[in-house]
């Protein structure tokens, strides 16, 4: 038992080590200038109750320094007043907006539907993807139809962060959500693309009609990001890319209650089951493992079982890499205020990756109002 712990942390810390590694080596991306015929961009906004956010984003669009783009928000039966402000937005917009409203029916991927929908009566040429409760900076789509230009990338992830760090909880949320972004872009780098978000998410439409879209994905309700990026790599190995760019930045809202919180990464960790590709499903299993590991070698420390020793080589050698490479992430993010809170999140992560592992295997959830499976 103590051989396959020690093995399973080692290779833990070597593959943190690389991911660490790999940030440090990935080049910073700036766009430098404007852009002469830069490609048409269509941004979809898949919403539903976002009334106290829709407006400072729009705000954000009529801000861009790019103007080569329209912007569809799809509204899935909201029941506030997100329709009805985007509708009366577009009559003074500076940029071409659509309000979609969708029909009111039961579907296993509300989300899905709506991007799809959207992009069925897009102009654009890229397709990007936010959501309503998103902030983003003047150059955002400058820097991503640059990327775009210079790389020729078919699928394009960008950074996301939180919007604020008020609260403890903001922080640690902070940190963990580095970690996904963090090892979503190394991954990229390295040619095994895991993990993206699709709050910050480029891709050609044409490429979209061409891989079917997310069909054969659109019975669970999580992962129009990461299965359509999956499909993509798959058809263009080299076509799925990475903008490290702070000018590419997205920002979102963190949870404020623990029910959204819990919602929200239960349906994030049903995903597994459901990849076509056996490399992010041997990745989950092996992240798994790896964060039960600490937890393993501390409750047989307690029992009898490991020596002090033991248990501290095996939480040393989660620990140390993961500050290292979690820093720099949370510094490029411009997070560097949540650094701090490292420590705290590495001592709670262990359980909460084994909670959710678990809680995962489990269906239902409960989202936007709706009951999901």
């Amino acid at each position: 038992m103590t051989t396959i712990l020690l093995a399973v942390s080692l290779l833990y810390a070597l593959f943190t080590f690389t991911l660490w590694l790999s940030w440090l080596r990935m080049p910073t991306f700036n766009a430098t200038g404007g852009l002469e015929d830069g490609p048409r961009i269509t941004v979809i906004i898949p919403v539903r109750n976002e009334a106290d956010n829709i407006r400072a984003l729009l705000d954000d669009l009529a801000r861009q320094t790019y103007t080569n783009f329209d912007v569809i928000v799809a509204d899935d039966s909201s029941t506030d007043q997100t329709l009805a402000i985007v509708q009366e937005y577009a009559h003074t917009a500076r940029f071409p907006l659509h309000a979609l409203a969708l029909a009111d029916e039961r579907t296993a991927s509300p989300k899905k539907r709506a991007i799809s929908q959207s992009i069925a009566m897009a102009r654009g040429q890229l397709i990007v993807t936010t959501d309503g409760d998103c902030r983003v900076g003047p150059d955002w789509l400058l820097t991503i139809a640059a990327f775009y230009q210079k790389t020729g990338l078919k699928l394009i992830s960008g950074p996301v962060t939180f919007t604020t760090n008020r609260t403890l909880f903001d922080s640690l949320q902070t940190v963990e959500f580095a970690s996904l972004i963090g090892s979503g872009a190394t991954t990229m780098t390295l040619g095994r693309p895991t993990m993206c978000n699709g709050a910050n998410l480029c891709y050609e439409k044409q490429v979209f009609m061409e891989v079917g879209g997310f069909a054969g994905v659109d019975q669970l309700a999580s992962g129009d990001d990461e299965f359509l990026m999956h499909k993509i790599a798959a058809r263009y190995p080299t076509g799925v890319g990475f903008l490290k760019s702070a000018d590419a930045l997205v920002r979102t809202m963190p949870h404020h209650s623990w029910s959204a919180f819990y919602n929200q990464r239960k349906r994030w960790a049903s995903k597994w089951r459901m990849y076509q590709s056996w490399s992010p499903t041997v990745l989950a299993v092996f992240i798994f493992l790896s964060n039960a590991a600490p937890v393993v070698a501390l409750a047989g420390w307690i029992a009898g079982f490991f020596t002090g020793n033991t248990t501290l080589f095996v939480v040393g050698l989660k620990v140390l890499p993961e500050f290292l490479f979690l820093r720099q992430v949370l510094v490029f993010l411009q997070k560097k205020s949540s650094v701090i809170t490292i420590p705290l999140t590495q001592l709670i992560y262990p359980f909460y990756v084994v909670f959710f592992g678990l809680v995962a295997q489990g269906k239902g959830y409960r989202w936007k109002g709706r009951e999901l499976s």
